[in-house]
C-alpha cells in the first residue's frame, strides 16, 4: 500500500503527471502550435521580400511604402517569435529549466500572434489599397484586424475570465 501511496504521490501509473512530465507535455503543445502558425509565417514573409522587386512596387505612394514596412517587419518578428522556443530549447538542452522554457515559449507565442496579426493586416491593407480606393481598404483591414484579434485572443480571454469549464480531461487550468 506505501508503494501505491508513493506512486501516487509522484504521480506514476495514476492519471496524474508530476511537474516535469506536465512541462514536458506543455512544450510539446507549444511547439505543436506554433508549427501550425510559422508556415503561415513563413511563406507571408518569404511573399513580402519578394515585393519590392516586381515591377509593380515603384507605382506604390508613400502611405503604401509605410504599410508594406509594418508588414514586413511584423512578418520578421512573427517568425523569429515563432522560432525562439526551439531555439532556445536547444540552447537549454538539459540545464533543468523546461518550465522556464515552457512560460516563455507561451509569452513568445502570443507576442508572434500579435506579430502576425499586424502583418496580415498591413498586408491585406496594402494589397487592397492597390485594388481599390482607400476606404474598401481601411474597411477591409480593419474585418481582418478585428477577427484576427477576436478569434485568437479576445474568445480565449473570455474563456479564461470565465468557469472552468469540465471537460473530464482532469487537465489543469494552467495548461490550457
Amino acid at each position: 500500500m506505501a508503494e501505491r501511496t508513493a506512486q501516487v504521490d509522484q504521480g506514476l501509473g495514476t492519471g496524474k503527471e508530476s511537474a516535469g512530465d506536465r512541462a514536458d507535455r506543455n512544450f510539446v503543445e507549444l511547439l505543436q502550435g506554433a508549427r501550425v502558425a510559422v508556415t503561415g509565417v513563413q511563406v507571408l514573409f518569404a511573399f513580402l521580400l519578394t515585393v519590392p522587386f516586381s515591377p509593380g512596387f515603384a507605382r506604390l505612394d508613400e502611405f503604401d511604402r509605410r504599410l508594406f514596412y509594418v508588414a514586413l517587419v511584423s512578418a520578421a518578428i512573427a517568425s523569429i517569435c515563432y522560432i525562439a522556443p526551439a531555439a532556445q530549447h536547444r540552447v537549454l538542452f538539459r540545464q533543468g529549466l523546461k518550465e522556464t522554457l515552457v512560460r516563455r515559449s507561451n509569452f513568445y507565442g502570443i507576442a508572434g500572434a500579435l506579430a502576425l496579426a499586424v502583418s496580415m493586416t498591413t498586408a491585406t491593407m496594402l494589397v487592397v489599397d492597390y485594388l481599390f480606393d482607400g476606404t474598401v481598404a481601411v474597411v477591409t483591414a480593419a474585418l481582418v484586424a478585428v477577427l484576427a484579434l477576436w478569434s485568437w485572443f479576445g474568445q480565449p480571454a473570455l474563456n479564461r475570465s470565465g468557469p472552468a469549464e469540465e471537460d473530464g480531461s482532469g487537465s489543469d487550468r494552467e495548461d490550457a
